[in-house]
């Protein structure tokens, strides 16, 4: 089980911080540092010093770390056009020495658009599955040849399809709950499917949907990697689980019957039920970015048993 560390720096945290937490997580044997793409914050949280651009902020890191993968969940497809994100995500891949992954979603937070003044359209499932042509389209034209695509919202006309990425391919994450539209895009597209924030038995019935049709499209169901992402709150005993509760606004059970919570053993027990169901990586919503003893007490007396 890959356990990835995974931050929410919309509500509040700088550069800095997130630089810290990176190099916590590199040094801690976890396998990689992920962040949210979003410009807003969301609940009773201040937010500052305010928002930090994904892309920006893991090219940072890419020149800050040596060994951890870096990526997002998930990079909001309204925010960028789909050729300037695969030169984006190419060139950082570039910048990392090749340990980039990109998750890719529709967006779907309207509040930050209209802060921002960042179009929101009706359909953006369908823009989607254009970006996820045309990004992985451009990678994968060769060097010397050209790459157009002539769609309903996107058109390309003889792009020389460059930079190319350090890695022959860039790992391309597709998460969600939809029952039939996110399985297909993620069997054309995806290298990896995220089940974000839900139980164990919603978990295998999408696992399945996604199997499902990646056989469809003619592509082995394993050849997928399956993940999770769910907030997490360990502590050594119960006083120190509701400290850690209490630091982000959250109730103990609430946790415990929603995400990680609770002792080391706990969390491994619970972490077990989803591998069980098809899981092999675990994305670790941090809340609290200040904690880097929840780091520590993960790494030692969580992960250590997951090896």
């Amino acid at each position: 089980m890959d356990l990835r560390i995974f931050t929410e720096p919309q509500q509040g945290a700088s550069y800095d911080t997130l630089l810290t937490v990176a190099k916590a997580t590199e040094d801690l044997g976890f396998d990689a540092f992920f962040r949210s793409d979003h410009y807003v914050k969301m609940g009773d949280v201040d937010g500052l010093p305010g928002p930090t651009d994904a892309w920006i902020t893991l090219a940072g890191l890419a020149r800050e770390t040596k060994r951890i993968r870096l990526g997002t969940l998930m990079t909001a497809g309204t925010f960028r056009l789909p050729g300037v994100l695969a030169i984006q995500v190419a060139q950082v891949d570039q910048m990392s020495g090749g340990r980039i992954e990109l998750g890719l979603g529709a967006g779907w937070f309207e509040e930050e658009h209209k802060a921002y003044g960042i179009p929101f359209p009706k359909e953006k499932f369908a823009r989607l599955e254009e970006q996820l042509a045309i990004v992985t389209g451009l990678w994968a034209t060769e060097v010397g040849k050209t790459f157009s695509h002539d769609g309903t919202y996107y058109q390309l006309t003889d792009s020389p399809a460059l930079p190319k990425p350090a890695q022959a391919k860039v790992p391309v994450l597709i998460g969600g709950h939809g029952a039939t539209r996110t399985p297909r895009l993620t069997a054309q597209y995806a290298d990896e499917f995220n089940m974000p924030f839900a139980s164990v038995e919603d978990t295998e019935r999408q696992f399945g949907r996604v199997r499902a049709a990646a056989e469809a499209a003619g592509r082995a169901a394993d050849d997928l990697v399956y993940s999770n992402a769910l907030i997490v709150c360990v502590g050594k005993d119960d006083a120190e689980v509701a400290r850690r509760a209490a630091s982000i606004g959250r109730e103990v059970a609430e946790l415990k019957e929603n995400g990680l919570a609770g002792s080391p053993a706990e969390v491994v027990d619970k972490i077990g039920r989803y591998a069980a169901v098809g899981a092999s990586r675990i994305y670790l919503q941090v809340m609290d970015l200040d904690d880097l003893d929840h780091l520590e007490l993960i790494s030692a007396q969580v992960q250590s048993q997951l090896g």
